[in-house]
């Protein structure tokens, strides 16, 4: 089975369970995951399975990617940031959807492979920084779109002071010993929030790994 038709069975199998707009549909088709999951998982890179990583961290599922990037109503947006890049695929999909993410890994080692990948696949739009993402990257602020890809108890201040007016926020939240997808936004300067469903990720940290 070529990596093409690979790709078309992984998107009809998310599609059985959460229907993709048009233009999320396009962006999973244009990125090779097998690429972006570890040495041996090749062969299961397309089902809809979360995968080890190193660090005791974990590639989410593809179900899980299309859920978040979907939630995050990108189109026509311009820049994202990414707190959490892991193993660079939710990066990944979101550089065919605007036109330019910006992604924030804490550990270092999980950083340089995912940037040697972007470099492989000729991704030009994703600029990544090694620090604690709980920071955020100021000098880029404001950012239309902020996506927390580990879970966090609550989303620092200085992250919300870097979400545009008229931005969302999307995060796993932990609460209650459950987590919830939550999106928030922010209007006139106010934040409010919804919650949209349970999921499970890692814990976001704190601090830097060399």
């Amino acid at each position: 089975m070529t990596l093409e038709i690979q790709r078309i069975e992984m998107v009809k199998k998310i599609e059985n369970k959460f229907k993709l707009y048009p233009y999320i549909k396009k962006a999973f088709l244009e990125v090779n995951r097998k690429s972006y999951v570890p040495i041996g998982f090749g062969h299961i890179a397309y089902e809809l399975d979360a995968l080890p990583i190193q660090q005791n961290q974990w590639i989410s599922s593809p179900l899980t990617v299309a859920k978040m990037t979907q939630y995050l109503e990108i189109k026509g947006v311009d820049s994202i940031l990414e707190i959490g890049c892991g193993s660079g695929y939710q990066a990944a999909i979101l550089s065919k959807l605007c036109r330019r993410v910006f992604t924030i890994e804490r550990i270092d080692s999980l950083l340089k492979e995912a940037k040697d990948r972007f470099r492989k696949d000729k991704i030009n739009n994703i600029f990544t920084r090694f620090d604690d993402g709980q920071r955020g990257w100021k000098e880029f602020a404001p950012f239309e779109r902020i996506l927390f890809s580990a879970t966090a108890k609550k989303i620092p201040k200085a992250i919300f002071e870097q979400l545009a007016e008229g931005g969302i926020l999307l995060a796993p939240i932990e609460k209650n010993n459950s987590q919830i997808i939550t999106k928030f936004r922010k209007v006139n300067g106010k934040i409010t929030s919804s919650v949209i469903e349970p999921c499970l990720f890692v814990p976001i940290l704190d601090g830097r790994i060399k």
